[in-house]
């Protein structure tokens, strides 16, 4: 009988749950690139809503947190999920313990720490316009882009320029991340490099749409093939090493050029990422694999 592996969703990206998101075909596309390989390792892929009971994980001993993507608007009820099935015996991947470092993107502030390159960033536990216009000043640039501290998907997110100012009464509203914008994310596009168990296993770069600067699928991003160079790769694998804790099972590194022809870390994304299949044809198999180690 084949071993059932939970790949954690949300109603907005299962298939027949009712209207589904724009981005819902992502989910389409892993799980047809798991479900095969899984097959042959001797393990049953069980798409499951994250808000299910907990009886519906009966038999499930390891779950993948897939397509969660609602997460970030609930992360204390995910979270708590997530210790439930690991308090029941269930091997969660990737772990509570990495889901609460990594909810908060003030984790970057480590890895600076650890010595990866990352993107200058101010730390507020709110902003206004008057903010706005401080942080351009403060970056000497005439474009910034303001992120939610726990977001994914570029929602929430808003970039502002010295010409297109927010609205005076504007207010971001919860605790949020300034960056200088990088005129790089448009012109040569953004770096993804795919680790399963520390091992690299591809790589893909993001490009946005006419007029656009967020890269993700939502917004007409698309996504080309891409194979690192020897430079580049290690710098991607060092943010790898700099995390403080065992490598995860899974580990996406987003990365853009700085003005100074070098890549900075924008994201390491370890709870729900997508795997993008189409740029990794060994994805399946290599995902089996490495399970199939943990279950061991």
């Amino acid at each position: 009988m084949a071993t059932r592996i939970g790949f954690l969703a949300c109603a907005d990206t299962l298939p027949g749950a009712g209207e589904r998101r724009g981005d819902a075909f992502e989910h389409d596309l892993v799980t047809a690139a798991l479900r095969p390989a899984f097959e042959e390792a001797g393990l049953e892929l069980v798409e499951i809503d994250w808000r299910a009971p907990l009886e519906d994980f009966a038999n499930i001993p390891l779950v993948l947190l897939g397509t969660a993507w609602d997460y970030q608007d609930h992360p204390d009820e995910f979270l708590a999920k997530l210790e439930q099935l690991d308090a029941g015996g269930i091997a969660v991947h990737n772990p509570p313990a990495i889901v609460r470092w990594n909810a908060d993107k003030r984790y970057l502030k480590h890895l600076a720490a650890m010595g990866a390159a990352t993107v200058p960033t101010r730390w507020l536990e709110g902003i206004d316009a008057a903010g706005v216009s401080d942080a351009m000043d403060h970056f000497a640039v005439d474009r910034v882009v303001v992120k939610r501290q726990v977001g994914a998907g570029g929602l929430g997110q808003f970039s502002f320029s010295r010409s297109n100012p927010p609205d005076p009464d504007w207010t971001m509203g919860r605790p949020c991340m300034v960056q200088p914008f990088l005129p790089s994310v448009v012109e040569e596009g953004e770096y993804t490099f795919f680790f399963i168990d520390g091992d690299f296993s591809h790589g893909v770069l993001k490009r946005a749409a006419e007029g656009e600067y967020r890269i993700q699928s939502l917004y007409g991003g698309y996504e080309c093939d891409y194979t690192p160079s020897p430079a580049d790769l290690a710098t991607a694998s060092d943010v790898v090493e700099a995390l403080p804790f065992a490598r995860p099972l899974y580990c996406r590194i987003d990365m853009a050029r700085l003005p100074d022809g070098h890549l900075a870390v924008m994201e390491a994304e370890m709870i729900e990422p997508y795997y993008y299949p189409e740029q990794g044809p060994e994805l399946g198999p290599r995902m089996a694999a490495a399970i199939r180690v943990r279950l061991a």
